[in-house]
């Protein structure tokens, strides 16, 4: 198993690991364990896998034809940094109906390829994505469902900490996956610019006992 694309600390630090009391069936895989409180808590090593994952397959398409969705406003200026440096596509804030699917909108796009913050909230995208055949890559939470996605990555999808490593993560391993870069000291940016505030003065979340070294089987991807 390689090492984490970051310090294992730093998604502690930011609650990547945090996930919800509710739990899908299809996340059963990524839960670590669960809390006396009831609170999920996300496995990792299996977040970290599938942030390469979803670095490699965005890398394999035209940037400007993959479309970023995030309607939380945790996720604008993460999705703002990341798509900057991508050259993805950016689609924050509400997300009108048809914007994928309806020719005659005068905003209307084709993706090949689709990432959302959070494939409830985003359901919509997601939808639209899915008629089109477009690949579908989801930042899914504890609660969350695989319906329609092609690509889950576990993680807490709602906290400002959390949705700015994981874009500032895939961000930098798509640059490495083209080629943009050789190296992490490369990247041309910070996780801060990620989070439109300096994150060392946000307080952490209250610490959780690290995952256990073996990972919890594979999941199926839909």
């Amino acid at each position: 198993m390689a090492e984490f694309l970051i310090a294992q600390e730093k998604y502690l630090e930011a609650g990547v690991h945090i996930g919800t009391k509710m739990r899908q069936g299809s996340m059963k895989a990524f839960i670590y364990k669960t809390r006396d409180d009831g609170l999920n808590v996300l496995d990792l090593k299996r977040t970290d896998e599938r942030v390469r994952a979803a670095a490699h397959l965005i890398a394999q398409y035209p940037a400007e034809k993959v479309y970023i969705v995030g309607s939380k406003d945790n996720a604008q200026t993460p999705i703002a940094k990341f798509c900057e440096l991508t050259g993805c596509r950016p689609l924050s804030g509400r997300f009108t109906p048809g914007r994928f699917t309806n020719p005659r909108r005068t905003d209307f796009v084709e993706p090949t390829l689709v990432m959302v913050t959070d494939p409830g909230v985003d359901r919509q995208a997601v939808k639209e994505a899915f008629e089109l055949n477009a690949p579908i890559i989801a930042l899914t939470d504890t609660n969350n469902s695989f319906r329609f996605i092609d690509l889950a990555v576990p993680a807490n999808n709602k906290g400002r900490k959390s949705l700015a490593l994981l874009f500032f993560l895939i961000a930098r391993q798509i640059l490495k996956e083209r080629g943009t870069i050789a190296s992490d000291d490369e990247f041309p940016a910070a996780l801060e610019d990620f989070a439109g505030e300096d994150l060392s003065v946000m307080p952490a979340p209250a610490p959780i006992a690290a995952p256990a070294a073996a990972p919890a089987p594979e999941a199926a991807m839909a």
